[in-house]
């Protein structure tokens, strides 16, 4: 079965993107693309879409079709224990707010419905786009000491939030990675539209046998690629479910 013009075309578009644009640079419109290349715009916008899907280009609101920065590794190995916000973590801390948790958190925090948790918002760009999201919930027993005077609110509380924890001595952490679709606030910080699919990875850290933070750490599934430590990673290709946690 011969291969379809637009597979081909995909095939010569993503050769022209590796030599011919940068990260970011915004691509010609449709009609001076089937110029370029000596097709019909229906066969360009087939080539387009599969180089979207595969996460070698992006559409932006406003801005037009843009050349897509390398997709960020994400670590899903539970091989290496630590706490977010050291020197090696690639997140901004953004904001924190005191308020009960979801419930599905709720119980891998093993708290109360109604409890109170602090909730650190952090997100992680590359190339000046955001990528992903995170919230991360700590019960007030995990930062005993944390005094709300010295940092009421904002990225300085949060980073405090940050320090706390990591006076604590970690044992381990569990991780649950799934595929779902982006909510409102999710689809706002990453500047997606609502439904786009997004890579949700659940995070449980663990000291003296039980939960001392959970993270849910939302990623756009066209940015990013799971990794395993050391034994290579995997590309994110399937069809996206629900969104189920967080």
């Amino acid at each position: 079965m011969p291969e379809p013009k637009y597979w081909h075309l995909k095939t010569v578009l993503g050769e022209a993107l590796d030599s011919d644009f940068a990260v970011g640079e915004v691509l010609p419109n449709e009609r001076d693309l089937a110029a370029r290349f000596g097709v019909a715009r229906a066969t360009l916008r087939q080539a387009l879409e599969q180089l979207e899907l595969e996460g070698r280009l992006q559409r932006r609101r406003g801005v037009g079709t843009t050349v897509a920065p390398p997709r960020v590794g994400v670590d899903v190995s539970t091989t290496q224990h630590e706490w977010p916000g050291t020197v090696r973590d690639a997140w901004q801390p953004v904001d924190c707010a005191t308020a009960p948790a979801p419930a599905a958190v709720a119980r891998l925090l093993e708290t109360a419905a109604d409890e109170e948790v602090h909730t650190v918002r952090r997100v992680r760009s590359t190339h000046g786009q955001s990528v992903a999201a995170e919230l991360l919930y700590v019960p007030s027993s995990s930062v005993p000491e944390l005094s709300a005077i010295d940092a009421p609110e904002g990225p300085a509380r949060a980073r405090a939030v940050l320090r706390e924890l990591q006076r604590l001595g970690l044992d381990g952490q569990d991780r649950a990675v799934e595929l779902g679709s982006a909510r409102a606030d999710d689809a706002r910080e990453l500047d997606r539209l609502p439904g786009a699919p997004v890579l949700v990875v659940t995070t449980r850290y663990v000291v003296a046998g039980r939960s001392a933070a959970v993270s849910v750490a939302t990623y756009r599934a066209d940015t990013c690629r799971l990794t395993f430590g050391d034994s290579g990673d995997l590309e994110i290709s399937e069809e996206p479910q629900e969104r189920r946690a967080s």
